[in-house]
């Protein structure tokens, strides 16, 4: 039992990774001519799309469809899309409140 428990923070790197990646198609999409809008929404939608991902894997592994490593897997990834959201909603409120402030 002490394998799994030594292989959770490669887990986790893996799913930082996989986040990283899913930010920076929101900037390569940014980068080809696209609107910060149209890359926040689709970063918004990717997570949405992981979290739904979390659910089907926990619902297939109820049902004795799927594996426990792969519901732990899509709940990590989950967690940190969901992290990730949370640190640029911060960073986004943090830069209008900064701008509020500024003299005219």
């Amino acid at each position: 039992m002490v394998a799994p428990v030594l292989a959770a923070p490669s887990l986790a790197v893996g799913g930082a990774a996989a986040a990283y990646r899913a930010a920076m198609g929101g900037a390569e999409a940014l980068s080809q001519g696209a609107g910060f809008g149209e890359a926040l929404s689709r970063a918004a939608q990717r997570a949405i799309d992981v979290g739904h991902g979390a659910d089907t894997a926990a619902s297939q592994a109820l049902t004795g469809q799927g594996s426990v490593t792969d519901v732990v897997l899509a709940v990590s990834r989950a967690e940190i899309a969901l992290q990730t959201a949370t640190a640029v909603r911060d960073r986004v409120i943090s830069a209008y409140q900064d701008v509020m402030r500024m003299p005219i």
